[in-house]
């Protein structure tokens, strides 16, 4: 059974769909109080994970408590605390935005003048309370986006799940959306979520689970995954071809590794200022220096880049 202070609680969690394995066997915690991430690629088995936490997919094998009870045989009660942000976006196209609000709210039997504030609440929280007569249809995407979480916080929930929640959104949205889901996690409210995005997993997570083909490859705090498996700066090199040997014999000294990409060369070391004093020797090459991120990590782990460019 999961300790009081632990919300999501799932050991040897498996996913079959037919004789395809989705997820295979991982073990993991969602603490109260923080935001918890699944990165990784299209495919990965973020998805799939989340759809188990929330009770849409029924697990293959496996132990899965959400809110300390098992979500197979209390999934109805559990769901009346959870909140649920899908990818897709699935609110009625029909109905204007307070309207959306209101009916979502009738599934958990809210009372109407608790509804009514709650609703002024949220959407002057995300910025909408002045499209509340506006239908759903003349939204922007990121607009979309922060009705899609406001509905699914509507009835107060204490864990609130999100499947990719800024995907196809433009940067202004995407970091309005960000700063929303810090004051969330600030206020109390539990976050799980999933995404590919690396950027975000480093600027919203306390800790994450990097997944590639169904399994846990890595997990922790972000920085933590960076430092304890690759060294702190990358310089990123692009030339011919022809000239890596030499790139590699001026700065084996200096540099803890590389990887070799079919259009660059990585360096990775803790004097990058050394390695760029080296490399401004030979001609014909362009570089480029940077901390390390999370889709070094994935690349040390899984030899495959993170997100495919």
């Amino acid at each position: 059974m999961a300790e009081a202070d632990v919300v999501v609680h799932a050991r040897a969690l498996r996913k079959l769909f037919g004789s395809a394995v989705a997820v295979d066997s991982i073990d993991f915690d969602v603490r109260e109080g923080e935001c918890f991430g699944l990165l990784g690629p299209n495919g990965a088995g973020k998805t799939t994970t989340s759809k188990m936490v929330t009770g849409v997919s029924p697990r293959t094998s496996g132990e899965l408590d959400v809110l300390g009870r098992d979500i197979g045989r209390f999934g109805r009660e559990v769901r009346r605390s959870l909140g649920v942000v899908p990818q897709d976006d699935n609110l009625d196209q029909d109905l204007t935005v307070a309207e959306n609000l209101l009916v979502y709210a009738r599934y958990f039997d809210l009372p109407k003048k608790k509804t009514l504030a709650r609703i002024d609440e949220l959407l002057g929280f995300f910025e909408l309370r002045a499209r509340a007569k506006a239908r759903v249809d003349t939204l922007s995407g990121g607009m979309r986006r922060r009705l899609l979480i406001a509905r699914g916080l509507i009835h107060e929930p204490r864990l609130l799940v999100l499947d990719e929640p800024t995907t196809g959104l433009d940067p202004q949205a995407r970091h309005l959306l960000w700063d929303r889901m810090r004051t969330l996690r600030a206020s109390g409210v539990t976050l799980m979520l999933t995404t590919h995005y690396m950027d975000e997993a480093e600027q919203l997570c306390d800790r994450l689970l990097i997944m590639d083909e169904g399994r846990i490859v890595a997990e922790g705090a972000p920085r933590a995954l960076v430092r304890d498996n690759v060294a702190p700066e990358v310089v990123e090199v692009r030339g011919p071809a022809d000239t890596r040997r030499a790139v590699l014999l001026a700065v084996a000294d200096v540099i803890e590794k590389h990887e070799e990409l079919e259009e660059r060369l990585m360096l990775y070391t803790k004097q990058g200022d050394e390695v760029i004093r080296l490399l401004s020797a030979h001609a014909g090459i362009e570089t480029l220096r940077r901390r390390a991120t999370l889709e070094d990590v994935f690349l040390e782990l899984t030899g495959r880049r993170l997100v495919d460019r």
